[in-house]
């Protein structure tokens, strides 16, 4: 699990991405046709009226701040900082929040439990971010002599 560095858990948020999808899909095609609304002539107020809106919801936050997370994963990895065990740590915490984030969005959505679970991962950005601008040489942490 550890031998790839950063690039397992990308590819794990990836493949949890595209079970979003397939979740999307077989929630969506369903309502839709309960609802008799044809592709291409509902509109957003529409969609958003369906029993698959927070699944279509969530697939679409999983396009959005998971791409910082893509981008820092590939740069750590690149910087030769993908076998650190701190910043493995913190992408495969990233990964587990997004699945918590997704579960939560796609049944209860709890919108206070949600905003608790972006703000945690989000902050785990930011950890990986930092990590990230040390290893450029952005952030000098060298104590003084």
């Amino acid at each position: 699990m550890y031998e790839h560095g950063m690039i397992t858990p990308v590819v794990a948020l990836v493949i949890w991405s595209l079970i979003m999808l397939i979740w999307l899909y077989a929630t969506r095609i369903p309502a839709m046709s309960k609802a008799k609304l044809q592709p291409g002539q509902a509109t957003k107020a529409d969609m958003e009226k369906l029993s698959s809106a927070n699944v279509a919801n969530n697939y679409n936050h999983l396009m959005e701040q998971p791409t910082l997370f893509y981008a820092l994963a590939f740069s750590l990895q690149l910087l030769g900082q993908g076998d650190h065990p701190i910043n493995i740590g913190l992408a495969w915490l990233y990964v587990a929040i997004r699945v918590v984030h997704s579960l939560v969005q796609a049944t209860v959505n709890i919108i206070i439990i949600r905003f608790l679970i972006f703000v945690t991962g989000t902050l785990v950005l930011i950890a990986l971010a930092v990590h990230a601008a040390i290893a450029v040489g952005m952030v000098d942490i060298s104590l003084p002599h």
